[in-house]
């Protein structure tokens, strides 16, 4: 258990929820937890740059194995020295198992004992995944942290499909760990745990987990289209049994809501896509709430998107330009409000640390819960 003490460092605890802050260190990098990563799928977060990252000051993001698995490929990885030295990001990177994008991705997918069968969604040439083969590609990709290969149901999936995904899970889990104690390279492996939102399938799967050597451990199969409530109550219901020395992960998760749902139920790590994909569909994120800047309302409007930001955009353009940039479909749209919805996220994680040092997160708590259950702030 050495490894996994040595990854994660808990700080201080909330007295009235499981939220807690913390410590990542990821090969001489120190991460503060809880913490949010921009998505880069095919190694690069979607209208931005490495400078953008570092200038906004991300120290993790992610990366997909599926699709730099099929574009560029290991063998560039490899010549590369690994995706970091590819695109020049010099920081802290995990990397999931592409499990997701296969099932998600393709309609002609066929299970294996040793694995998953797929075809790419490219072109159609045919590929097989086993848990020792997405950790070489990880380990090509060279990621800090990797992840095994899962089998996730759909949320509406049932009692029988969600026990079969649970049996291939935890095999793989076992593959997996084998695979990757006989050399770690510095790169840490974390495991997943399923069961959709059936209570007693989720804590078994989670206590199968807990018992294997991974550095950290994720909660899979969640906000994959179950209702909300099913959402919160499976969350609710697991926080107690979590493994509280080693970092937790809700995986592809990142509105405000469910950050704060995650927080208060002990995650340390989300991702998710949708600051940078709403972000360039029109809608940032603000002190005040969600903005639809491709809204009439706006159009002549002169003050920032949001008032209270100091990020670069929000200092020098105002929301009427902004609104224009997409109403004419400029490409600096997507960049500007993707730079802009980041910032947001990185400024609203560390205020949520800060609320859990000085206690006062029920309250942050409530009012960023009550501000983004809103559809969009009237101004």
């Amino acid at each position: 258990m050495s490894e996994q003490k040595m990854i994660y460092r808990s700080r201080v605890s909330d007295p009235n929820s499981f939220a807690r802050t913390g410590t990542l260190s990821l090969n001489g990098i120190e991460i503060p937890t809880p913490v949010f990563m921009p998505v880069g799928t095919r190694g690069a977060i979607k209208s931005l740059d490495s400078d953008d990252i570092d200038e906004l000051g991300y120290e993790l993001i992610l990366g997909n194995t599926y699709h730099l698995y099929l574009r560029p490929g290991t063998e560039v990885l490899e010549k590369f020295g690994g995706l970091k030295n590819f695109v020049s990001y010099k920081k802290a990177l995990l990397t999931d198992s592409g499990g997701f994008q296969v099932f998600s991705l393709n309609s002609l997918v066929k299970f294996k004992k040793e694995g998953v069968e797929f075809r790419s969604h490219i072109d159609g040439s045919p590929h097989f995944f086993t848990p020792e083969k997405v950790i070489d590609i990880q380990r090509a990709i060279g990621s800090d942290i990797m992840m095994v290969l899962d089998d996730c149901p759909p949320g509406d999936g049932t009692v029988a499909r969600i026990k079969d995904a649970l049996d291939r899970t935890h095999r793989w889990a076992e593959e997996a760990v084998n695979y990757w104690a006989k050399d770690k390279r510095n790169q840490f492996l974390f495991g997943i745990f399923q069961g959709g939102t059936n209570l007693d399938l989720r804590l078994e799967s989670l206590d199968k987990i807990r018992s294997l050597p991974f550095s950290g451990i994720a909660i899979g199969g969640l906000s994959v289209g179950e209702p909300r409530p099913d959402f919160i109550r499976t969350m609710e219901g697991i926080s107690s049994y979590t493994d509280r020395t080693r970092p937790l992960y809700l995986m592809g998760v990142g509105t405000v809501p469910d950050i704060l749902e995650g927080v208060r139920n002990g995650v340390d790590m989300f991702d998710c896509v949708l600051p940078t994909r709403n972000a360039r569909n029109g809608q940032v994120f603000t002190s005040q709430g969600k903005v639809n800047l491709r809204n009439e309302k706006w159009k002549f409007r002169d003050e920032p998107m949001d008032p209270e930001c100091e990020c670069k955009v929000c200092k020098r353009y105002s929301i009427g330009y902004i609104r224009h940039l997409h109403h004419v479909k400029e490409l600096s749209a997507f960049s500007l409000s993707t730079y802009h919805n980041l910032h947001f996220m990185k400024k609203f994680m560390k205020e949520l640390r800060h609320s859990i040092e000085v206690g006062n997160f029920s309250e942050f708590f409530v009012k960023w819960k009550n501000l983004y259950e809103t559809p969009e702030i009237s101004r």
